[in-house]
């Protein structure tokens, strides 16, 4: 027995070692928002040259990194910021191997072999970058990487980043798909996984909407329209990645790696304006020229600036990026018709009843029928059986136009500083803050009416911090420090309009909505069960008002060690999301009636409306 039970500890070690041999040999720049360096030095007879000295050196900042090959020939040197290196190696009886122009991209090994020649120290040859082979060959990961170059040259519809996504192999979905509300599907699909199971992370920690799963920045508001914006010109690279290493985690889709900006010796600035207006648009369709046109006005602008605060040393980047939209959004609606209410208050008054107040003066919350047909003809008034406009084509007899509009603003900072090749220091924050306001329910029968949109404030930050130290040019350690807050309501249009000021909350029509803010739901000429009515609805969609505020904390360690010919690296991760909200689903009640008649004579077939704490 005690045989056996040593024989089993003896196994597990070994399995312990082989598993972690097994995650480090292959992951050495995994879970970064950095890239490596790595390659063999030989001489030429194939020999592996032990103890040559290599230094890599970043030439927008001129930080160096130094360290020596291993008695295999090989080096290693990650967590390097994105950039373009110049690779030096060094070895006493041997010339000088110079490599230019090494891109090192998000996430991603960068492998420069060298072959020293025989000579002085003083004598060097020099490669440049451009000619090393691209093709990936110290990973496995399937994905693709998009630099700055090709962000800034490609036309982007709204400069949102997520479109890029689209061009990595392997994602499915629509390209102009920004919300995941028609089917809750995700943003996109990565070789067929859900969209809901893809992570995203900026500058190597959290940027994920904890409650939908989605990405919190240009995740959208209402109307599917992004709530903020991630400025496109401060992402400097972004790498999707499927297949990727375990020490990933979360999600088993995509992982969505984006790195912002940062400055260089150099003082780099963008300025920009983009505009659309109506009067460069055709009319929407149902926008007749007899009517007025609906409004359509544009303003996208920002500007970006980077540069040394400490040449060398400390570096600062910056960028905002606004928006002002103004949209008259077009719809078709049927509305009581004035012979019609003219009709039905007579035939009360000569019932011997008394035509509601409160109903009456609820008709302002319409419009009048501007479309012109047979609705208010010979066919009409038909007292006690007016439900609508069932004669007219779409069932309407007005063309509304609800104004909406959505204007945001987004920010980013950041700041690199490098205490000494073996220090460096990065944190980022930022801030994105909207308002939107878009008519959620766009069909013939109601919730487009002027005056009853959903409004949706946003607000969404994010802070990221980073510190490299290097023990030693064999050991590199990497804390990271994750904290993002995204919060958004949906309130009413009209949440100050107060019910009883125009008798609502009154006998004899006892209404639901005394104590809250906002018009209920009215339905008139409703079918008797469902929620739809032949009369356009006033009162905002019975969701509103609901409020959520997601927060996650994160908390990264990992280390990473070169022994031999084998990468090891090892770490964890905390992480803490809170998820707090409000929803308060016909808080402000609906009233029902069968027809126009007894909606102006003030007796609903059904009047609710639901309370409590939630």
């Amino acid at each position: 027995m005690e045989r056996s039970r040593r024989w089993g500890v003896r196994v597990a070690v070994v399995c312990a070692a082989l598993l972690l041999m097994a995650l480090g040999v292959t992951s050495a720049s995994a879970q970064t928002f950095r890239g490596s360096i790595l390659g063999t030095v030989t001489d030429t007879s194939n020999a592996s040259v032990k103890g040559a000295k290599v230094m890599v050196h970043n030439v927008d900042t001129g930080i160096d990194r130094t360290t020596d090959t291993g008695s295999d020939g090989g080096y290693l040197v990650p967590e390097l910021p994105i950039g373009i290196y110049n690779v030096t190696i060094e070895m006493k009886g041997f010339q000088k191997a110079v490599t230019t122009g090494v891109r090192v991209d998000v996430s991603v090994e960068r492998r420069v072999d060298a072959v020293l020649k025989a000579g002085a120290v003083t004598q060097q040859i020099v490669v440049q970058g451009e000619t090393l082979s691209q093709i990936e060959t110290t990973s496995n990961v399937l994905g693709g990487v998009l630099t700055q170059d090709n962000v800034k040259d490609l036309p982007i519809n709204g400069r949102d980043y997520t479109k890029l996504i689209f061009l990595n192999p392997g994602v499915a979905g629509s390209p102009d798909q920004i919300t995941d509300s028609p089917g809750s599907f995700g943003e996109f699909s990565m070789n067929g996984a859900r969209g809901r199971s893809n992570n995203y992370l900026l500058d190597g920690t959290d940027m994920n909407d904890g409650y939908r799963n989605d990405p919190a920045i240009n995740e959208a508001g209402v109307f599917a329209t992004p709530a903020t914006i991630l400025p496109i010109d401060a992402v400097s690279e972004m790498h999707v990645a499927s297949n990727f290493e375990p020490e990933y985690g979360r999600n088993g889709g995509a992982v969505v790696n984006i790195v912002t900006k940062s400055g260089s010796n150099q003082l780099h600035g963008t300025a920009f304006e983009y505009f659309r207006n109506n009067a460069l648009d055709a009319r929407n369709y149902f926008n007749t020229k007899d009517q007025q046109r609906a409004s359509f006005h544009n303003n996208q602008f920002g500007g970006s600036l980077g540069g040394p605060i400490v040449k060398d040393k400390t570096f600062f980047f910056v960028d905002y990026e606004g928006q002002r939209e103004t949209v008259g959004v077009v719809g078709l609606a049927c509305v009581p018709d004035p012979a019609q209410v003219a009709a039905d208050n007579a035939a009360i008054i000569a019932g011997g009843g008394t035509p509601n107040p409160v109903t009456n003066a609820m008709l302002k919350f319409w419009p009048k029928p501007n479309i012109p047909g047979t609705f208010g003809t010979a066919s009409l008034p038909r007292t006690g059986n007016d439900i609508g406009c069932p004669t007219q084509a779409n069932n309407a007899n007005s063309q509304v136009i609800s104004p909406s509009f959505n204007n945001l603003s987004s920010l980013i900072g950041k700041i690199d500083h490098n205490f000494n090749q073996n220090n460096i220091l990065t944190g980022r924050y930022f801030f994105g803050d909207s308002t939107q306001s878009f008519p959620l329910q766009l069909n013939a029968t109601g919730g487009q009416l002027p005056g009853f949109n959903t409004e949706t404030p946003t607000r969404v930050q994010l802070v990221s911090l980073s510190y490299v130290h290097v023990f030693s040019p064999t050991k590199v350690n990497d804390l990271r420090y994750g904290w993002n807050r995204f919060a958004e309501g949906f309130f009413p249009q009209d949440a100050s309009f107060d019910p009883s000021t125009i008798g609502l909350c009154n006998v004899p029509l006892t209404a639901p909505s005394c104590h809250s803010s906002g018009l209920p739901i009215i339905l008139a000429a409703a079918t008797p069960n469902g929620g739809t009515s032949f009369f356009a609805q006033p009162g905002a969609t019975s969701g509103d008002p609901r409020q959520r505020v997601d927060m996650n904390n994160q908390l990264i360690d990992s280390f990473s060690w070169k022994i031999g010919k084998h990468d090891l690296k090892f770490g964890g991760e905390f992480r803490r999301t809170s998820i707090q909200q409000l929803f308060q689903k016909y808080s402000r009640g609906r009233i029902r009636f069968p027809s126009l008649f007894e909606f102006l004579e003030g007796t609903p077939s059904q009047a609710f409306n639901y309370s409590g704490d939630t």
